[in-house]
Order: structure tokens, then C-alpha cells, then sequence
């Protein structure tokens, strides 16, 4: 059977929240980025952040953009909890975004373990048909890392590497991650003003 295109399951999708979620790779400015450009659209924003993903959130954006990052969004789940919501397919969500995502996590989710919440989360995704993006941000990656990411696409997630782009002559880590984050954004099939887009060469 064929799989649905991105772009077909975000069709009629209206205003339904993005579960968001960040696991212990690092990142978490992709994660800060992206949640600002999701509120500032009016998107609703739900969100899970690993035991790890917070002590490396803490480092990689401090304290203050940690606390920012829990102040847009508007649910907070703790991972430990799976009667929460994102635990069952009947939920309605229009995508679910793990960024970034660790190969632990995208160990867990290839092979259908769920450990905890961010993992029964992409399960009941991946079964629903709904769209699950993953951003790994790891290097180099083995063959294990290879196959896990291979079994997850063929079980319908999307493979969305963390991988910055310098065409448009970024001045800092700060413009680079916006930029990332707005191309994810517009991915999920939102329409994200401002940004720099290549035009071809003259």
C-alpha cells in the first residue's frame, strides 16, 4: 500500500495543536526557534521535553530560554505520564515534531518501544497515519543509526536532519536556526514570512 504524501495528510487540517517534543541530542536552539515561529503564526503548541532534553536544553540555551520555550507552550506533559493525551490515537493533532531527536529515541520509535511518552506519542502517530517529523542531530551515524532511521520513513515518519543551509550567508547560529526552524515550519504546511529564498544565480 502506498503511503499518503505530507502534503496530503496536512490537507484540511486547519488550526488543529502540533505536539512538539525534545529528546537529550543537541539542538534545543531548533526547538527554541521553531516553538517562537509556531506561536507567532497563532499555532497551538503542545509539548514533551525528555529528562535528558532538559539538562541539555539547560546548557545549550540556559535558563531563560529554557523557562521561554515552557512558557509558549500551551500543554506541558510530563514523559513519565502515558495516560496523557498524545498516548492515544484518538487525540487530533496536525503534526508531531521531535527536534532534536536522539538515536535512542529514533531506536525506540523504528522498532515500536515505547518507553515513554515522546516514544507512544510517535507510535500512535505512525499508526493513525498522522505526520511525524523527526530532526536527527547526530554525526557520524553508524549503520544501526542508518537502519533505525530507514525502518522509521518505511513505517511513514519523516527524516528531517538538522542540517543548517549557508546560500543565504547567515551572520550567526541565531539566523541559522531561524532559518532552519522556518523551512520545518513551512514544511508542515504553514506560511512563514521573511524568509530568504533562493532565487537561482544570474
Amino acid at each position: 500500500m502506498a503511503k499518503a504524501g505530507t502534503e496530503d495528510m496536512m490537507k484540511d487540517k486547519g488550526r488543529e495543536p502540533i505536539l512538539l517534543a525534545i529528546t537529550g541530542a543537541s539542538g534545543s536552539i531548533y526547538s527554541l526557534k521553531l516553538i517562537k515561529i509556531l506561536k507567532n503564526l497563532g499555532q497551538e503548541v503542545h509539548l514533551i521535553v525528555s529528562r535528558t532534553g532538559e539538562q541539555v536544553s539547560r546548557i545549550e540555551i540556559k535558563e531563560d530560554g529554557f523557562q521561554a520555550l515552557i512558557r509558549m507552550a500551551h500543554t506541558v506533559y510530563s514523559p513519565d505520564n502515558l495516560a496523557a493525551a498524545p498516548a492515544s490515537g484518538s487525540s487530533r493533532w496536525k503534526a508531531m515534531i521531535i527536534i532534536p531527536c536522539t538515536m535512542g529515541t529514533m531506536a525506540s520509535i523504528a522498532h515500536g518501544f515505547s518507553q515513554n511518552l515522546i516514544h507512544r506519542a510517535a507510535d500512535c502517530f505512525l499508526k493513525e497515519r498522522r505526520p511525524l517529523i523527526l530532526v536527527p542531530r547526530e554525526t557520524p551515524l553508524n549503520r544501526i543509526h542508518l537502519q533505525n532511521m530507514l525502518l522509521a520513513e518505511e513505517a511513514g515518519a519523516v527524516i528531517y536532519p538538522a542540517m543548517p543551509s549557508f546560500y543565504y550567508q547567515p551572520g550567526n547560529i541565531d539566523e541559522m536556526a531561524s532559518f532552519f526552524a522556518g523551512r520545518l515550519a513551512e514544511f508542515i504546511g504553514l506560511e512563514v514570512k521573511g524568509i530568504k529564498r533562493w532565487h537561482g544565480i544570474d
